[in-house]
């Protein structure tokens, strides 16, 4: 009979402040090249396998935290890290018209809590409301489509699920201040990263 290894524990840390794939990347690789054994990685989250003889878990904190991230300790802090998470990504990089009109089922969905749940816990953590941040990613991302020049102002109007060109225009300038040709021609309004909204 075949003796197995036994598992190593894991040990999971919440990261704040991780908004890309690049994070994702970036993180895994040097924690990787301190030689710290991942065992997973995400959006927010990574997981790894301890060794105590090699490290601690608070040998993998300060890494962290030196590569510029922030842990987040208390359980509603990291709730409100994965909704902003899910918003990122359902905004930022899933480009699904359907998923964006229905972005209170995918809250739900993703992270099995209702909606009026997740708004009011949003609203108590940070200076904006849970619909505003929304919106304030919308607008980055219209700000990136429009960069890219790939697409008409309608076809963003519709990938970002706005009624109609006027309608994302209003919004536009209402956040911005400017208005979508002015911010073609480079006056005012310039992007902002993801994670530095208000």
């Amino acid at each position: 009979m075949e003796k197995t290894k036994p598992q190593r524990p894991t040990e999971t840390f919440l990261v704040k402040n991780m908004v890309c794939r690049c994070c994702i990347w970036y993180l895994h690789e040097k924690l990787t090249r301190e030689g710290y054994r991942i065992k997973g990685i995400e959006l927010g989250k990574v997981t790894v396998s301890m060794d105590s003889s090699l490290y601690t878990r608070e040998d993998i904190e300060k890494s962290i935290e030196k590569l510029g991230f922030e842990l987040i300790r208390n359980r509603e802090k990291g709730l409100v890290e994965q909704i902003k998470h899910a918003v990122i990504e359902l905004i930022h990089q899933m480009n699904n018209v359907d998923s964006i009109a229905r972005k209170s089922d995918y809250l739900v969905e993703k992270l099995g809590l209702s909606y009026p749940y997740l708004s009011r816990l949003f609203s108590a953590n940070e200076p904006v409301t849970l619909e505003r941040y929304i919106i304030l990613q919308k607008i980055e991302r219209i700000k990136e489509l429009v960069d890219q020049g790939e697409f008409s102002l309608s076809e963003i109007a519709y990938m970002m699920d706005y009624s109609s060109v006027q309608y994302l225009s209003r919004q536009f300038h209402a956040v911005t201040g400017v208005t979508v040709s002015e911010y073609k021609q480079g006056k005012g309004a310039s992007r902002k990263p993801i994670d530095q909204l208000y």
